[in-house]
């Protein structure tokens, strides 16, 4: 069994089987990972792995599509597409319904372009 705590929830903890799907564990013990289509299409499940990234599994395609490659370094994932094999922490943010990356820098390449 492995433990997952939700640490934007309070830090309670759930107790689930290795290999477990993050946003399953969380809907089935009401964890509170915000969530809409379950799928990996809308990105609203973004989370952050506070503890034991390393007991997460490869980083899907759909994932690629919505966080970049600096994100995944500080740890978001999306909760739809991860499995967990060992003891975790996630926490999230929740804008206008969605969970969001907060606090990782962006590239300059995406910033915006001053006007002259």
């Amino acid at each position: 069994m492995v433990q997952i705590t939700f640490v934007s929830n309070g830090g309670k903890v759930a107790t689930a089987p290795e290999n477990s799907n993050l946003l399953r564990v969380s809907l089935k013990e009401k964890g509170g990972i915000p969530f809409k289509c379950g799928g990996g299409l809308c990105g609203t499940c973004k989370c952050r792995i506070e503890e034991g990234l390393e007991h997460t599994d490869a980083i899907k395609p759909k994932e690629r599509k919505h966080l970049r490659p600096e994100d995944f370094e500080a740890g978001y994932r999306m909760a739809c597409q991860t499995f967990v094999n060992g003891d975790v922490k996630v926490s999230w943010v929740v804008q206008n319904g969605k969970g969001v990356v907060v606090g990782v820098a962006s590239d300059a390449a995406d910033a915006p372009v001053p006007s002259a």
